[in-house]
């Protein structure tokens, strides 16, 4: 989203520096929070079914389903997908009618005939989609090499139709365009077909009947109201703001010739919108929204009709008034959120990617004393290892903690995770356990034991790359790695899990899903997407040894970077655009060698006189790609002054 959502966020899908769940999320006292399920590898969406089962994405391709709380061991149904970057297996919805039709629809990133995404519905038998049921209701556009901006949420209106959220693709261009599906959002009957009331309908042909509003960079989340059919659109932005769009048939939402609030009569401005940082109100990736309307009002009056808001970076989760055009605080602490959704009992669930991918929900229990849901669990280590052992509870807050070994206190072990940082044979044996206290009362977890072992760690080395090699964009880095164990000598492939990881600023996108089972591999990196020079890759090697014991270790790939610089010969005052974005020039910015870019030189009026493009000093159109090189370079436009 900035290239797994701000840009699967962008986005590709994931992972980031965390703020970690061992210890729960802070919500505000009388509410509690429950990890419900955990174990989800790149989960991107999730959908309550009407039964109350709930259905969540992975971004490798599987649908599963949490069933009485429990993750089940089958997946609904897997489809083959491309989930690099920001794409995969991307948004789930179910028909008005499921009582009678089973009907289930997903957006995903099909791989055939070429890669594009597609919308595609199946049919239900029990916790299984029946075999062959696929029909493909709508195929996108083809994508670029871009991974990242592809949208992907479904919902159904309250006019029985489904709606669809598409990103841009990564090039600014598409959204204002009605020759493509994308940067849209898209309105389709039950069965694929287009209303013809739909807006656009007499301006276009084909699929891009399915047009309902333009405009967006990245609509990675939407919500409709229930009883007003009210739809509320995230958009995630690029350098500055995040939004929150009234969704409104036709409207155009100004990507990319504006981001965050604007005056432009053509262009429909947020209801709401934060800019980029690490505080309450500020993130970098707008990735989960949810009205606050369930069959039945479990949260204080106050939050009826609210809409609940995540940020995929900053980890929080806020409350925007639709009436006051303001916003509150109400969650923080969660690891990289990526959906909201409300239950019909009135609970707020999310589904997030940090801690290995879990869905946590959150609930208002006032005057509750503490409850422990997940007990501390037995430990073997190696001696001189640390040894961590945690807790979850539920009750009113705020929560307080207390650990114990063989029965005495710990002093200064008051978190939700007590990690003794070198163990020896002398602790094996020790038993530890958590006291949970609120105002209400306080809960005892069961024991843990920690066994210490004088089996040693394993140790992984990556050969390649070589520390501090640089990357171009479009080349192919190549990695591999070895691994060895005291006990069990060289360690086989099966050992291995590798994982990279794509850093933009202060935050952490997947790039390549943990994979197992090879000591080497390569990827590309791509040429178009996330437009920033502030990046870099880490390469993850996991090796596990036989005792089930692993060592990580990584290697750092930072760009090689030239100053690109664009101007216009003779006089000053012109504005070029980059990316399809207006700049006044000169404007030099930072670019990563290999990247491709958008420039244009648009005929345009200066100090009263009118000004046409003639040339630009690298022969390009007036509008053309351009492949940073290696070196610093100036491209310089010229514009002669007509009469």
């Amino acid at each position: 989203m900035r290239a797994w959502i701000a840009g699967f966020v962008g986005l590709l899908l994931v992972v980031v520096g965390f703020q970690g769940h061992g210890a729960a999320a802070a919500v505000p006292s009388g509410f509690t929070e429950t990890q419900i399920v955990s174990g989800l590898t790149s989960p991107t969406a999730m959908a309550f079914a009407p039964d109350g089962r709930i259905f969540v994405c992975l971004q490798g391709g599987q649908l599963r389903v949490v069933k009485d709380g429990v993750l089940l061991a089958q997946p609904f149904l897997t489809v083959n997908v491309n989930a690099s970057g920001e794409r995969g297996l991307l948004g789930v919805a179910f028909d008005p009618n499921f009582a009678v039709n089973q009907y289930v629809y997903v957006y995903y990133t099909a791989t055939t005939p070429t890669i594009h995404n597609r919308i595609s519905r199946f049919t239900a038998n029990g916790d299984t989609a029946v075999a062959g049921s696929e029909t493909i209701l709508l195929e996108l556009d083809n994508l670029s090499s871009a991974t990242n901006h592809n949208g992907g949420a479904l919902h159904f209106g309250l006019d029985g139709k489904l709606y669809a959220a598409v990103g841009d693709n990564a090039n600014g261009a598409n959204a204002q365009t009605l020759s493509n599906l994308l940067g849209k959002m898209l309105r389709l009957n039950a069965d694929g077909t287009i209303p013809p009331d739909n807006p656009f309908v007499a301006q276009t042909s084909g699929r891009n009947q399915a047009i309902w509003a333009l405009g967006l960079r990245n609509p990675f989340t939407f919500a409709i109201q229930a009883g007003s059919g009210r739809m509320f659109i995230n958009d995630v932005g690029q350098n500055t703001y995040e939004e929150i769009n009234d969704g409104i048939v036709a409207s155009n939402y100004g990507w990319p010739a504006t981001e965050g609030p604007t005056t432009n009569p053509s262009y429909r401005s947020p209801l709401y919108y934060y800019t980029h940082g690490s505080g309450p109100f500020t993130g970098c990736a707008i990735t989960g929204g949810a009205f606050y309307n369930p069959d039945v009002i479990q949260f204080p009056p106050e939050f009826i009709g609210k809409y609940f808001f995540a940020d995929y970076c900053a980890g929080w989760i806020n409350l925007f008034n639709p009436d006051t055009g303001s916003a509150t605080t109400f969650a923080s602490g969660i690891s990289a959120p990526v959906d909201l959704q409300v239950s019909s009992d009135g609970s707020l669930y999310y589904l997030a990617r940090g801690s290995g991918g879990v869905i946590g929900r959150i609930s208002y229990t006032p005057g509750e004393p503490p409850s422990i849901t997940q007990h501390p669990a037995d430990r073997t280590v190696s001696a001189g290892q640390p040894a961590s052992f945690s807790v979850s509870a539920t009750g009113a807050g705020p929560l307080s903690y207390q650990w114990y070994r063989d029965g005495a206190p710990i002093g200064g072990a008051t978190s939700a995770t007590y990690t003794l940082p070198s163990a020896s044979g002398a602790d094996s044996g020790a038993r530890f356990h958590a006291v949970v206290t609120n105002q209400f009362g306080s809960a005892t977890s069961n024991a843990a034991v920690l066994t210490v072992t004088g089996n040693a760690p394993p140790t992984a080395t990556i050969t390649q790359p070589l520390q501090g090699a640089r990357y171009t964009a479009g080349s192919v880095i190549s990695y591999a790695g070895t691994g060895s164990d005291a006990e069990d000598g060289a360690l086989p492939a099966s050992a291995f899990t590798w994982r990279v990881d794509f850093h933009h600023d202060d935050h952490v996108h997947p790039f390549i899903a943990p994979t197992n089972g090879s000591t080497s591999g390569s990827f590309t990196i791509p040429t178009t997407g996330e437009t920033s020079a502030n990046v870099w890759y880490r390469i993850v090697l996991t090796v596990t040894d036989s005792s089930g014991q692993s060592t990580t270790v990584t290697r750092d790939l930072h760009p090689r970077t030239v100053t690109v610089t664009l101007s216009v010969k003779g006089n000053g005052g012109f504005t070029l655009t980059l990316d399809g974005q207006p700049v006044a020039e000169p404007y030099s910015f930072t670019a990563v060698v290999g990247t491709v870019r958008t420039i244009g030189a648009p005929n345009q009026v200066v100090n009263g006189a009118n000004y046409v493009f003639r040339s630009w000093s690298d022969r390009g159109a007036q509008t053309h790609t351009i492949t940073v090189p290696s070196a610093n370079v100036t491209y310089s436009a010229q514009y002669q002054r007509s009469k």
